[in-house]
């Protein structure tokens, strides 16, 4: 206990209200002292991309008028985890030293796919990759491997690589399924210059763990 009079521990404030967060629910409650984590691979918007990004969500809107588009893009390499704060410089260290020998390499992610999170409460429109997909499970099975050391849950087991595009919030796949998914493939499929396009090149690893952020350059 601390002595009388002095001012105790300043207690770390955070909301879980989901109104204040577009509807979102923490897929695990906050703590104080754990850190929300994910390993991604970050995806830049060009100009185009966006463009084919407005055509998509106002087709998928017509079938779910709450669907909102993502403000950033990235392919995940890991689920998103919970680290005590001590541990995030030993987890980023070892990291570090196991994407150290990874180099530079391309994807192709055209493929319109609707997905959900675990536990239902937000539903997703992605693209998922059609090509690269032995170069993301090498990587995956790098971040696992550290996951496992620090005995955190590794990754989904044979996992659908994707740029998710559009949320909403529920389970609303079925509303985007079937005639929704062929019409937005539709579009990507006739989209100009969308074989250039949706070939992406990935030159940086990112963690980020809770307000910090950590970046690991492919050679």
């Amino acid at each position: 206990p601390l002595p009388a009079g002095l001012p105790e521990e300043p207690e770390e404030i955070a909301s879980d209200d989901s109104a204040r967060h577009g509807g979102r629910v923490r897929s695990f409650p906050h703590e104080r002292g754990n850190w929300a984590t994910h390993v991604y691979l970050p995806c830049g918007a060009q100009e185009e991309f966006l463009e084919l990004l407005d055509l998509l969500v106002a087709r998928a809107r017509t079938h779910v008028p709450s669907l909102a588009a993502m403000e950033e893009f990235h392919l995940s390499l890991s689920q998103c985890v919970v680290l005590r704060y001590h541990w995030i410089q030993p987890f980023i260290h070892t990291l570090k030293e196991r994407l150290a020998a990874f180099h530079r390499f391309f994807c192709v992610a055209d493929q319109v796919k609707v997905y959900t999170n675990e536990n239902k409460t937000r539903t997703f429109i992605g693209l998922e990759v059609s090509a690269g997909h032995f170069q993301l499970l090498e990587l995956v099975s790098e971040v696992d491997s550290v996951l496992e050391e620090f005995d955190l849950p590794t990754f989904y087991k044979d996992p659908s690589f994707h740029i998710s595009l559009a949320w909403c919030v529920g389970d609303l796949s079925g509303r985007l399924k079937g005639q929704c998914m062929r019409e937005l493939q539709d579009i990507v499929d006739e989209f100009e210059d969308s074989a250039l396009l949706l070939r992406v090149q990935w030159e940086e690893i990112r963690c980020k763990s809770g307000n910090k952020l950590f970046s690991f350059p492919l050679r």
